[in-house]
């Protein structure tokens, strides 16, 4: 079963890797300082010298943390500091952590790009590509609010098709004006806020046409950010009748998610954020509004992803770890939160996750394809940043801090 492979998957890399967060009291300096002692690191800023991003060419134009206050205010994502203080490569993923990181799918099946060709679907066998894990990607150039990445490289899949792959990146901060118009609202007293979006695109560098029939590749983005017993993670879906919809939820990655960690409303997920329980949901096209969010309650922060998806579009890949019946009726959304793969275990972080996907690429030479994924921290009074919840995610903060009230 796909859960039981997973958990291999994630206990031998914990067991390999032991990798700890960094204290959560971390500001952006601290953070910024410490990722320059081991990689070229770029800082993005807004013209108030208050939002800042940085970023990690080395890995794949990464970006690793974000603040809303300048150099000694918190540090929003999650860092593995363990691992790259120690310098050393993983075999099989090397979790260095961070905010928007572009990995490229399926992970599973028949055109899984982790599997070579007539391997079964074990941890031993499963080797995330090194053009989204260590491989370095070419500035292009850059500014102070924006830089511009590329990277070629081949893939070939678990069928044997080969894919030549060019990847074209930009990491950009928005301004507050900006960022608030995304958000569909004027700003709000007393709320600050860090946005930054990765604008990304896939092209068929090669000279054969990407066929559903050989297998198809997508865009996928993953951040992740540091946990809290406080945290719940909010995923709003379109109301209606599973025959026309599909499920509210995939649930079942890691096995059933209890449900003082699991509600599933008509028009709302909760998940818990803790990092004390391993536990993945995922949304299909026809359920998504293009938006995930989390709620820390502990530190009065809104945490807010926004990402393209093309009105009318099914087609998305299907990273389950078996031969599949339908290898395009993956999710377009992913929420992930980590915790030990066994009694007693340590887990991978602990961190959260909030991700999103573009549909299968079916690309003729030449062809492109372009996803964007958008992250947006506010923090503030509650009451200010209720009105931003309400509208952006459709409930309220005491819905989310009740949603697994006894």
């Amino acid at each position: 079963m796909k859960w039981k492979l997973i958990t291999t998957t994630i206990l031998l890399m914990t067991a390999a890797m032991s990798p700890t967060s960094r204290a959560q009291s971390a500001t952006f300096a601290d953070d910024t300082t410490f990722l320059q002692g081991h990689t070229e690191v770029i800082v993005l800023g807004d013209k108030s010298g208050q939002g800042k991003v940085a970023v990690a060419p080395a890995w794949q134009g990464r970006v690793m943390t974000s603040t809303a206050e300048g150099d000694g205010g918190a540090s929003f994502g999650w860092i593995n500091r363990d691992l790259i203080s120690s310098g050393k490569l993983t075999p099989h993923m090397n979790v260095f952590g961070g905010e928007d990181r572009i990995w490229l799918g399926p992970e599973g099946g028949q055109f899984s790009v982790f599997f070579a060709k007539g391997a079964t679907f074990e941890f031993s066998n499963w080797f995330t590509p090194a053009a989204v894990d260590t491989m370095p990607y070419e500035i292009v150039s850059r500014s102070a609010s924006k830089a511009r990445f590329a990277a070629r490289f081949v893939l070939t899949n678990y069928s044997g098709t080969q894919f030549d792959v060019k990847v074209d990146r930009i990491v950009r901060i928005l301004e507050p004006g900006p960022a608030w118009k995304e958000l569909g609202l004027k700003p709000v007293q007393n709320v600050k806020l860090v946005a930054f979006e990765g604008d990304n695109k896939i092209s068929n560098a090669g000279r054969n046409a990407w066929d559903k029939a050989t297998g198809l590749l997508s865009i996928w983005i993953l951040g992740q950010f540091n946990p809290s017993a406080g945290t719940t993670i909010v995923v709003p879906i379109k109301t209606g009748p599973e025959s026309e919809l599909g499920v509210k939820a995939t649930s079942d990655y890691f096995g059933s998610i209890p449900q003082d960690r699991l509600a599933v409303k008509d028009a709302v997920i909760y998940l818990k954020a803790d990092g004390k329980f391993r536990s993945k949901i995922g949304i299909n096209p026809r359920r998504s509004k293009k938006v995930l969010g989390s709620f820390d309650a502990d530190s009065h922060m809104l945490t807010i992803v926004q990402f393209s998806q093309p009105d009318g579009v099914t087609d998305f890949v299907n990273s389950l770890w078996k031969l599949q019946d339908n290898p395009y009726g993956g999710d377009v959304a992913n929420s992930y939160n980590d915790g030990p793969p066994t009694p007693g275990a340590k887990p991978l972080g602990p961190f959260y996750e909030l991700e999103s996907s573009s549909p299968a690429a079916m690309l003729a030479p030449g062809g492109s394809m372009s996803h964007v994924h958008r992250t947006i921290h506010l923090t503030g009074p509650e009451e200010a940043l209720d009105k931003v919840a309400r509208s952006v995610l459709g409930v309220s903060l005491d819905d989310v801090k009740g949603a697994f009230a006894k």
